[in-house]
């Protein structure tokens, strides 16, 4: 379907600038201001609404008890695996974000961080086990000299 197609590389380059951004110039002071944003999640998000919105109603059951060849055979057909690809991309931008704000509010260095971001770009929840590796000396360290936070969930409270 040539509407599938364009929703797809629309996805991803909907995505890509932000991941550049963060990976390429993380110490740049524009990809802060535009990284912060809630509005660079919303792109990928709003064709994730409208690629999931309409088919509620049939994917809901299937998602309420899910079955393996169930979500196999969803997955398996071009709009299902766009759907699902969306939803990855989403989530895992997300989760990247998160990382670049804790580690830059943890000082980590871009050269330990970028890698991490790459592999959560490319593999995401694997991406996030490296990345809590590389950050957990600082976490320990910032555990024992604070018992408050500056950073929820990565977004700086100030």
């Amino acid at each position: 379907d040539p509407m599938d197609e364009f929703l797809f590389s629309l996805s991803n380059l909907a995505v890509l600038p932000f991941w550049a951004l963060m990976v390429a110039a993380p110490r740049w002071s524009w990809t802060r201001r535009i990284i912060v944003s809630p509005w660079s999640t919303l792109p990928v998000a709003l064709v994730y609404a409208l690629l999931i919105v309409p088919i509620i109603p049939e994917v809901l059951p299937e998602l309420a008890q899910p079955e393996l060849s169930v979500i196999a055979r969803s997955l398996g057909e071009p709009h299902g695996a766009l759907i699902g690809w969306v939803h990855f991309l989403a989530f895992d931008y997300i989760v990247g974000r998160w990382a670049y704000f804790d580690a830059r509010a943890r000082g980590l260095s871009a050269w330990l961080v970028s890698p991490s971001l790459l592999l959560i770009f490319m593999f995401g929840p694997l991406g996030y086990v490296v990345y809590m590796m590389v950050s957990a000396r600082s976490r320990r360290e910032a555990d024992l000299n604070s018992t408050e936070t500056s950073v929820v969930l990565g977004w700086p409270m100030s």
